[in-house]
């Protein structure tokens, strides 16, 4: 089975971050999110061919999956921003007009599923959450059967939702040769949304093609595409992990979850809960909670939380002494 991963977009709601490293090299809980998704699939040994769909910084992405596993990525460059029917569409040449079964993931949202479980239907499988307000989603409506009957993208209100069930970015596709076709007729038709290709309108094309899909419910669904939900994201995975660290740092507390990478100096400081600082960094006088910290940060004298802070970036807060008098007024 081939895996299609979409990994082309600029990740313009993660900017500044984004500008100059690829929102699936974003870290959380130690490890870029690209991560996440690649070991699982080599582990369950669910994939026979992994096809990432590069666009802006593609090189870094190549570098850093060459480099860190031991498998033969196929890259293809999505030479246009034409949405993710499009993307998906751009890997049609790695499966060489054979009719295989396909598993797309986009590669910014991580999941805690069973895959294996996942592509063991006889059916085309959508993955879905149950969600309280599904105005924000694509959600599915299904017929008396539990097939699904139709696609529908952020409906008007709660009130007029066929469903609850949002689709979360997993799809698992039996027939690859119906996927391209549907995705080749929605772009020869030029049906799109905002001028972008859309994967939900081949998707109900295919269904009209008599192709059957069905549910799977995906409970852990992590977005990552936001500060916020980036930094949920590194919260799910350090609370989940519950590792504790060897290492002692000179007056400091740690207040776990936290992941701390390699080479990293702590001095009088208060380090936790749910914060990841990777490799190289230095922090003395400091508390920081709730955060991301790339590599190679130095903070001094600061109180940092519910932040990213980027590769290699310098926070000092200066510390002044003062002797006043009566009536004085000092403002910083």
């Amino acid at each position: 089975m081939k895996v299609i991963i979409p990994v082309a977009g600029f990740g313009t709601r993660l900017r500044p971050h984004t500008l100059t490293k690829p929102k699936v090299l974003l870290n959380v809980g130690g490890k870029p999110m690209i991560y996440y998704i690649i070991d699982q699939l080599i582990k369950d040994k669910i994939a026979s061919s992994i096809i990432l769909v590069t666009g802006f910084l593609g090189d870094k992405i190549k570098e850093y999956l060459d480099g860190a596993f031991d498998f033969k990525f196929d890259y293809i460059v999505q030479d246009e921003a034409k949405g993710l029917g499009h993307a998906v569409h751009c890997a049609k040449p790695v499966f060489k007009n054979k009719n295989e079964d396909c598993l797309i993931i986009l590669g910014d949202t991580l999941f805690d599923v069973d895959l294996k479980k996942m592509i063991k239907s006889n059916d085309s499988v959508i993955g879905v959450k149950k969600v309280e307000d599904p105005r924000r989603f694509g959600v599915v409506e299904k017929d008396g059967t539990g097939y699904i009957k139709r696609f529908v993208e952020k409906p008007a209100s709660k009130d007029i939702s066929p469903s609850n069930e949002a689709i979360v970015g997993l799809y698992y596709l039996k027939n690859s040769n119906v996927m391209f076709n549907s995705l080749e007729y929605i772009m020869k038709n030029k049906i799109t949304v905002k001028g972008e290709f859309q994967l939900t309108d081949a998707l109900e094309n295919m269904i009209s093609k008599k192709e059957n899909m069905k549910t799977f419910n995906v409970n852990g669904w992590l977005d990552c595409g936001k500060p916020e939900t980036l930094l949920e994201t590194n919260r799910y995975i350090l609370q989940k992990r519950n590792k504790t660290i060897k290492t002692e740092y000179p007056n400091s507390k740690i207040i776990y979850p936290v992941h701390i990478g390699k080479n990293v100096q702590i001095t009088d400081s208060i380090i936790g809960p749910f914060t990841t600082i990777n490799n190289n960094c230095t922090i003395s006088k400091s508390i920081i909670s709730n955060s991301i910290l790339d590599n190679d940060v130095s903070i001094e004298n600061a109180n940092i939380d519910e932040s990213i802070i980027g590769e290699g970036a310098v926070i000092k807060r200066e510390v002044i002494k003062v002797s006043l008098g009566n009536n004085s007024e000092i403002k910083i």
